[in-house]
């Protein structure tokens, strides 16, 4: 839902719209907390707990009332697919968002599986899957976000489309061949959900990795910088002359260092929101 990374790239104001944008650059691109992305997560946020009235109306077991429950949940999915885009599309990115994002992602999400397990619906083990990873994904992202972004995969994108047609089957209060169909639904998502985060923890890993890498050549460079301004200029041109100084010295380390972790412009993606919404 993931996570990605959109409206909460970072910061709090926006740069203006090109002309000819889809909605009108003045009409869309705002540079405070009330913009169009930030609007749909929180309408997200509050269709929570009016989805979990909804669903749990009368025993949880009118089929209209679930209709309804599936209806508000179907919205909340579909926003959950604009916020990005109109984030991404024309840069509103704001703290806020940043943080309500993934919160809207996570409640819903949880929120129905909860209620659908306590109704007996759904087992328990699915929706403790489930939930144990999406919650540890996201605190993995930020155990590395210091380092880098987590990239979003097409797995991911897959797996959280997967969830929301099998819990949205779920919701509904479907018999017969689409009650049996709905369980290899959600199967599917399962798997999904195991695989795509076994893939996050690998990345997570290297990406730190690959941090930690740079900021000790970084300290390496600072160093042999610091050693170059300190020594005296008659040392550095007797040193040159006879072709062994420190700086040369500090450079041979520092070079191979720093090259083993230069990465392809390409690998780094910028804005924690922009990781979740692609997975989106």
């Amino acid at each position: 839902m993931t996570g990605a990374p959109a409206s909460a790239a970072g910061g709090s104001g926006a740069t203006p719209a090109t002309r000819g944008g889809k909605l009108g650059g003045a009409a869309v691109n705002q540079a405070g907390l009330w913009n169009i992305a930030n609007i749909l997560t929180m309408v997200r946020l509050l269709l929570v707990p009016g989805f979990v009235v909804l669903l749990l109306h009368d025993g949880g077991y009118d089929p209209v009332w679930r209709s309804f429950a599936w209806a508000a949940f179907a919205v909340a999915m579909i926003t959950d697919v604009f916020d990005g885009h109109l984030a991404r599309a024309y840069n509103l990115v704001t703290d806020f968002g940043k943080i309500a994002d993934p919160i809207a992602d996570k409640a819903i999400m949880g929120a129905a599986l909860i209620c659908l397990s306590s109704l007996g619906d759904l087992p328990w083990w699915i929706t403790g899957v489930i939930l144990f990873r999406e919650l540890g994904i996201t605190l993995m992202r930020f155990w590395v976000i210091r380092h880098s972004v987590i990239p979003a995969s097409r797995g991911g994108k897959v797996k959280t489309l997967a969830q929301g047609i099998a819990v949205g089957m779920y919701v509904l209060a479907l018999t017969g061949p689409l009650a049996t169909m709905r369980f290899w639904v959600m199967m599917v998502a399962v798997v999904l959900t195991v695989v795509t985060g076994l893939d996050y923890v690998r990345q997570a890993v290297v990406l730190r990795r690959r941090g930690l890498a740079a900021e000790r050549a970084a300290a390496l460079e600072a160093v042999a910088a610091a050693a170059d301004v300190r020594a005296p200029a008659g040392t550095r041109f007797a040193t040159d002359d006879v072709g062994g100084t420190a700086g040369a010295a500090a450079e041979s380390v520092v070079e191979p260092a720093a090259e083993s972790v230069r990465e392809p412009v390409g690998e780094r993606v910028a804005g924690s929101r922009g990781a979740a919404e692609a997975e989106r």
